[in-house]
């Protein structure tokens, strides 16, 4: 009886969300494409996802300007430390079992440097030694692990886009299960 409690108020919250935010324009804006292949590396497939997003638009063929390939929008010296560290041989970065694999692994070696997540996301975009110099700063952290300010305006967008992106897919999808 729980379990069906518990799935029913799910339920009820899901298509509350999807009304509230427009139904299946929502489901098309937050597509659980990839899914399945991230939870193979990352426990949190709606944060990867909401990476995704905001890194390619769901398109595994984008370069940046700046090189950066794929659907994580990697650099190829970012992907070949990762890969150097985790013993990959070999990996194509627009292929997107390859780039999430890649970008998964980094987000993870991330996180265990930066807990915060807005210190973790601001890594991911301007580069590990610049969110150390900036979580020394008492005016950007308080505490020397959360970052409360980021001085990248680029990168200010960019962590509140993920930031938000993450949010609605934690309201439209309310589990983390990958089935």
């Amino acid at each position: 009886m729980k379990k069906f409690l518990v799935s029913f108020a799910a339920a009820l919250a899901l298509l509350f969300a999807l009304g509230t935010l427009g139904g299946a324009a929502v489901l098309r804006a937050y597509p659980t494409t990839y899914r399945e292949e991230t939870l193979r590396y990352y426990d949190d497939w709606r944060l990867v996802l909401s990476l995704i997003k905001a890194e390619s638009g769901f398109r595994a063929d984008a370069t940046s300007n700046v090189g950066a390939c794929g659907l994580m929008q990697i650099l190829p010296s970012t992907a070949a430390f990762v890969a150097e560290r985790n013993e990959i041989e070999s990996y194509d970065l627009y292929d997107p079992q390859d780039n999430i694999r890649i970008g998964c692994l980094y987000i993870r070696y991330l996180e265990e440097r930066f807990p915060d997540l807005t210190a973790m996301l601001a890594a991911y975009n301007a580069g590990e030694g610049t969110v150390r110099l900036w979580l020394v700063n008492p005016d950007l952290s308080p505490d020397g692990v959360r970052l409360t300010g980021i001085p990248y305006t680029e990168t200010a967008r960019y962590v509140k886009k993920i930031e938000k992106y993450y949010s609605n897919y934690k309201k439209i999808y309310l589990t983390n299960e990958g089935k």
